[in-house]
């Protein structure tokens, strides 16, 4: 498989991905949003294409916070068709004390190179504010989620062979926000999943991600993104990494 088509399969392939690039958070109860582009071409020995867009919003009070996540990933190699990846996300998080929280979520993503026609999940639990200042936020959480998968070509699951499979897991996280300086930022985020339904299975994640300001509105972005499941399915690698770095564009 072509590097490029390694990398490509890395994102988005084990879970819905989240905008790391750094929108702007104010308890005020208005809308602000940020929007993050990457493109890569080649050509010579290998010809190819990669665009990446995401975009995320943010409504937050003192007491809560609706956050909408999305990304696109278009990817052309040499001769082969064009092929493309979708994710979409959405979190709820309230205050129930000074430190402890609600929160619940919905994420779906479409990954055909990684057979999933559609993945779709829900979930909901309670976190524990560690540290909350304004330059330095830490939160744990934990609860419970159901996933619903449908597949490209059917693919075996459990030892039968399954065009859908859905399943309860436990949702643990960490999550940090870090503001280095004046125009850096540092967040990141690692989750574990395991598998209420098959003992012993389990999907982990972790993305992290700097952004540096170039302006009030643009800034430099990078972040690398790490997706472990310890059951791909058949002819999938357990684990993609992928680093992507871009340029952001905020509306505040």
């Amino acid at each position: 498989m072509p590097p490029t088509r390694l990398l490509a399969t890395a994102c988005l392939a084990a879970a819905p991905l989240l905008s790391f690039a750094q929108v702007t958070v104010k308890n005020d109860g208005q809308w602000r949003a940020l929007f993050t582009a990457g493109a890569s071409v080649s050509s010579g020995n290998s010809d190819s294409t990669t665009v990446n867009l995401s975009g995320e919003a943010v409504k937050a009070s003192t007491t809560d916070k609706l956050s909408l996540n999305g990304r696109a990933m278009y990817l052309k190699d040499d001769d082969s068709d064009a092929e493309q990846r979708y994710a979409f996300g959405a979190h709820y998080q309230r205050d129930l004390t000074d430190r402890i929280f609600g929160f619940g979520q919905f994420d779906a993503l479409k990954d055909e190179p990684a057979n999933l026609s559609s993945r779709l999940s829900v979930g909901g639990g309670a976190g524990y504010h560690l540290i909350k200042r304004d330059d330095l936020t830490w939160d744990v959480s934990g609860g419970l989620g159901y996933t619903h998968e449908r597949y490209v070509a059917p693919a075996i699951v459990d030892g039968v062979t399954r065009s859908r499979y859905g399943n309860l897991e436990v949702l643990l996280a960490e999550e940090s926000n870090h503001k280095v300086s004046d125009n850096t930022t540092l967040k990141q985020r690692l989750a574990y999943l395991p598998d209420l339904r098959n003992s012993g299975e389990y999907r982990a994640t972790f993305d992290g991600g700097l952004s540096v300001a170039m302006t009030k509105r643009l800034s430099l972005t990078a972040t690398v993104q790490h997706r472990y499941d310890s059951n791909p399915g058949e002819g999938l690698k357990k684990n993609d990494t992928l680093f992507i770095t871009g340029v952001s564009f905020r509306i505040d």
